[in-house]
């Protein structure tokens, strides 16, 4: 029996076992806050942490969470561990929830660079924790979801970063040609915990939920073996950060929509449409002037502008300028993908083509996937020459001198003459990738032998 199908059936063995310890709760006994865009206070006597212990939503969360992979927290436990840590302690850990009485463990400090510079701070939990992160998440996701604003679109089911960025590009068609371009200054780092809170306890009326978040949120940090304390903020790195920071936000939805203003949202990112600079100026302070008293958060101002839309970026994209506007790469989008390739070519990394190859082929699918929905070919054809010219050259560098690279030319098609005069050129590598015999040895069907993939071919 494989491994993947004993993770399976262990997992299913002790949540089985542990559903005659409490009755379970059915979704449709439980009553949620509604739909309507508006607050409620919440049901007498709601349970919704029977529901968050319910098999088929541990089930889920524990798929979730294995899919995701992730490193381990402070204790060390990899997502491989947690079955059989689970089978000897589930009974115990789901009574402490069901309880009030779980505690969560500090998370672990992971510092990665930011594509502008400077670094992100990550808040990495336990495997653990983040199975029950992801299944308190579950419960309140699939309670919370219709309420949040139609142009909010970050970390939400069913929606997506293009889905907000073709509803940008509607609003630009319509005549709304300047962007009030909003970024929230460290904004995960400084969500008040206490409004927070607050604005959880409006649609959650079970008090043992209310304080397993609120134990999340102030679990600490372990950096360099000390854990510090947390007075502020969602750490960056569990499931549940998310969810919370779409609801922080949806106070700053309501306002923009309130204002009858036509924006898009993706987590921190929002973009506002206006028709003058004018309009987009008086806008950007009165949002300073709310964001800062009413949420407590502060706008930051070298990354925030009121600018045309195709001198700033949205999720990565841009847009064209004339005529009907078209979705294109950010200019940074695409420095970043260069740079990315110039790596994993590099003659430096000692590997074999086929390795080159195949770890080419695992970044390009992500990001095809991606911005293979700009609408300006042009500049995916440019990128796919100057990728294959990079291999041609990192190629060319793997050969030997002299009687090595000949022999590679013409056994790979190139007549006498012109492999001689290839192989003795005194060229540098970059300018020798776009020479005829280069094209010829390593045509882009050799490429596709490889499987690596096209950026023009959709």
């Amino acid at each position: 029996m494989s491994d993947k199908r004993q993770n399976n059936q262990l997992v299913l063995a002790f949540w089985d076992e542990s559903r005659s310890e409490a009755p379970r709760v059915s979704r449709e006994g439980t009553e949620s806050f509604t739909a309507k865009r508006g607050t409620q206070s919440p049901a007498i006597g709601e349970q919704w942490m029977e529901e968050v212990c319910e098999r088929e939503n541990c089930e889920q969360a524990w798929k979730q969470v294995k899919a995701n992979k992730g490193s381990a927290g402070v204790d060390g436990m990899t997502v491989h561990d947690l079955p059989d840590f689970l089978k000897q302690r589930w009974p115990a850990i789901r009574e402490q929830l069901l309880s009030g009485t779980y505690k969560p463990q500090p998370v672990k400090r992971v510092e990665i660079p930011k594509p502008d510079g400077g670094v992100r701070k990550l808040g990495i939990p336990t495997v653990l924790d983040r199975m029950i992160q992801q299944a308190v998440m579950q419960v309140l996701q699939r309670k919370w979801d219709s309420t949040f604003s139609e142009h909010s679109y970050g970390f939400r089911p069913g929606r997506s970063a293009h889905q907000a960025v073709e509803e940008a590009q509607q609003y630009i068609a319509a005549g709304y040609r300047w962007v009030v371009d909003v970024d929230l200054e460290k904004f995960f780092d400084r969500v008040n915990h206490d409004r927070l809170m607050a604005k959880i306890a409006e649609r959650v009326g079970d008090k043992r939920v209310l304080k397993l978040i609120r134990t999340f949120l102030t679990a600490g940090v372990m950096e360099h073996g000390l854990v510090s304390p947390v007075d502020e903020g969602t750490p960056q790195g569990g499931p549940l950060s998310p969810l919370l920071s779409n609801l922080v936000l949806d106070e700053f939805d309501r306002e923009l929509e309130r204002r009858g203003l036509r924006f898009a949202r993706y987590a921190d990112d929002c973009n506002i449409y206006v028709r003058s600079q004018r309009a987009g100026e008086r806008v950007m302070e009165s949002l300073k002037r709310f964001l800062a008293t009413k949420l407590k958060l502060k706008v930051n101002e070298q990354k925030s502008a009121v600018a045309r839309p195709w001198a700033r970026k949205f999720l990565g994209f841009s847009f064209t300028n004339a005529g009907i506007p078209k979705r294109r790469i950010a200019p940074k989008a695409v420095d970043r993908f260069k740079e990315r390739v110039r790596e994993l070519t590099s003659r430096t990394r000692g590997v074999s083509i086929e390795r080159m190859a195949d770890d080419l082929t695992r970044y390009l699918r992500g990001w095809i996937g991606y911005f293979g929905k700009c609408e300006t070919p042009s500049v995916l054809l440019g990128l796919e020459q100057w990728l294959r010219r990079r291999l041609r050259s990192a190629i060319w560098k793997q050969w030997k001198r002299g009687t090595t690279r000949y022999a590679e030319l013409r056994q790979r098609g190139v007549k006498r003459d012109l492999a001689a005069k290839t192989a003795g050129s005194g060229h540098g590598p970059w300018r020798l990738a776009d020479s005829p015999g280069l094209h010829i040895a390593l045509p882009n069907a050799y490429f596709d032998s490889l499987q690596i993939p096209r950026l023009t071919v959709r």
